[in-house]
């Protein structure tokens, strides 16, 4: 969970990523179009990297550049570059050797290790390209990450990006121009709906270009073809076991805006044949990079340990009931039980209001909020307010939290507590949320000073060490076994060989 003023906002990063504004560059093209029609009838091109015609003339290649530096200096202050220098130097080299024989040479490309336990990439208009952290735990040599970042600037060299744009503003257009003759907001109407046809995500058809095209890179660079599939594979792997864990990247991260499908593992297996079998594999090199990286949650983020959420950073914790699961998002932390129960947490600014209730009542639920109760959470003025709803289409009641948190001269900040409670709850599964929403309490600097991130660390398997017994140097209570093999490519029955390098997640 984000602090401050990221924690309102609903999107995980591997959403985030992709919801790139270009409100300057449509403003400006909207004249443009109106005036000459003749945009629709001759903007079609072909393009070099796909020999294909294309229609991306509403956002032509001098514009791609100023678009992408103004969208990257949105994405670092939303995200943040990781703070490793060596590693950022490592990732930048191999993005070099990818893109230094593309079609496009009017490029720079440049490339930024991004503080995210996600696993994305993506890449803006420009040459801008980003690999979260995430990814790079997940990727097992430097060809992956060399056909990750090959893919991306295929995306790059395929006018993607463009094509996606030109082609909202297509559908967009007549309503715009119509519109506009009536007042401005049919005008601003209009174009929101281009720009959310933009901010979809890739087609089928464009992410296999993209397979493709960065095939062709990534052996340009001397790296081997196969780690493309494999590392498709890996994706793969990860897809289910995130569904299986209900992770935290809530369905938006790269499984989602780039599928990993068997038939993408097919394909690209297949065209591997066009390549070289002599390009590099570069496994240790990579796994040293990448030693001693965080792995999962931040300190900036907050951790998840057991059934506790825990942020050292804002200096506070709280607890959920035995049996629920906790998954700290981008946005909120959220708790679920077996039974239909939730638990959300986030913080949110006052909206002017000095006291919990007035919050409660006036900000939170804008005058719509029943009797409000006066109540203290571990010593912290707080107010309470509850009414009947629905959770998951079962009747539920909602109970709302809202404890003071700070308050200083930018304003005070509400800890906040939604708890639902499904019809029929036992009265011991009532209890086990009152004692959660009572939880919430400040940490002292010893207790901070006890929880810090996880690291990816490489070690060298010995010739009795199993993926069993690795694993259980881990510290997961679940699956850790299962995370072990994930992380490492490995099959479900494959062994280890001894004397070769593997990750494990250590504190």
């Amino acid at each position: 969970m984000k602090i401050l003023d990221q924690m309102t906002k609903k999107a995980s990063i591997g959403f985030m990523m992709k919801q790139w504004t270009i409100s300057g560059l449509l403003g400006k093209t909207l004249p443009a179009l109106v005036l000459t029609g003749s945009a629709f009838l001759y903007g079609c091109s072909v393009n070099p990297a796909t020999g294909k015609s294309q229609f991306a003339a509403l956002m032509p290649p001098q514009q791609e550049s100023s678009v992408g530096a103004q969208e990257h200096e949105k994405i670092l202050a939303e995200f943040k570059e990781y703070n490793a220098p060596a590693l950022q130097a490592y990732v930048r080299e191999v993005g070099r050797r990818v893109t230094q024989d593309t079609e496009r040479p009017d490029v720079q490309y440049k490339f930024f290790v991004l503080d995210s336990p996600v696993v994305n990439a993506f890449a803006l208009p420009g040459g801008y390209i980003y690999v979260s952290r995430g990814l790079l735990a997940l990727a097992n040599s430097e060809a992956e990450l060399a056909a990750v970042l090959a893919h991306e600037t295929g995306h790059i060299t395929a006018r993607h990006t463009a094509e996606r744009y030109s082609t909202g503003m297509l559908t967009s257009l007549g309503a715009a121009v119509i519109s506009a003759a009536v007042d401005s907001s049919g005008v601003t109407r209009a174009l929101d709906l281009g720009n959310n046809l933009y901010l979809s995500s890739y087609s089928r058809g464009q992410e296999n270009e993209a397979d493709s095209l960065g095939l062709r890179y990534m052996t340009r660079g001397g790296y081997d073809a196969q780690a493309m599939p494999s590392f498709l594979a890996s994706m793969q792997a990860a897809s289910a076991m995130e569904n299986q864990t209900s992770g935290r990247a809530e369905g938006l991260s790269y499984f989602s805006t780039h599928p990993p499908t068997g038939d993408r593992v097919a394909k690209t297996t297949g065209e591997t044949g066009q390549y070289s079998k002599n390009g590099v594999e570069n496994r240790d090199a990579y796994l040293r990079a990448i030693d001693g990286m965080i792995y999962g949650d931040s300190p900036s983020q907050g951790f998840v340990r057991g059934q506790r959420f825990v942020h050292p950073e804002m200096g506070f914790m709280f607890e959920v009931p035995p049996g629920f699961t906790l998954v700290n998002q981008s946005a909120q932390v959220v708790a679920t039980s077996p039974a239909g129960a939730a638990i959300i947490f986030d913080m949110e600014s006052g909206g002017g209001a000095r006291d919990p209730s007035s919050y409660l009542s006036q900000v939170w639920m804008k005058g719509q909020a029943g009797a409000v109760e006066r109540i203290s959470v571990n010593g912290m003025p707080a107010a309470t307010a509850a009414f009947k709803g629905q959770v998951n289409n079962r009747p539920a009641t909602i109970h709302l939290i809202a404890i003071q948190w700070s308050d200083s001269a930018g304003g005070t900040r509400f800890a906040r507590f939604q708890i639902a409670i499904p019809e029929g709850a036992s009265p011991a599964l009532v209890e086990d949320l009152k004692r959660a929403s009572y939880s919430l309490r400040r940490m002292d600097q010893s207790e901070k000073a006890q929880f810090r991130p996880y690291h990816v660390r490489i070690v060298t398997a010995g010739s009795a060490d199993t993926a069993a017994s690795l694993s259980r140097r881990q510290p997961f209570e679940n699956l850790s076994e299962q995370r072990f093999r994930v992380l490492n490519g490995l099959g479900p029955q494959e062994a280890l060989k001894a004397g070769a390098s593997y990750k494990i997640i250590e504190n």
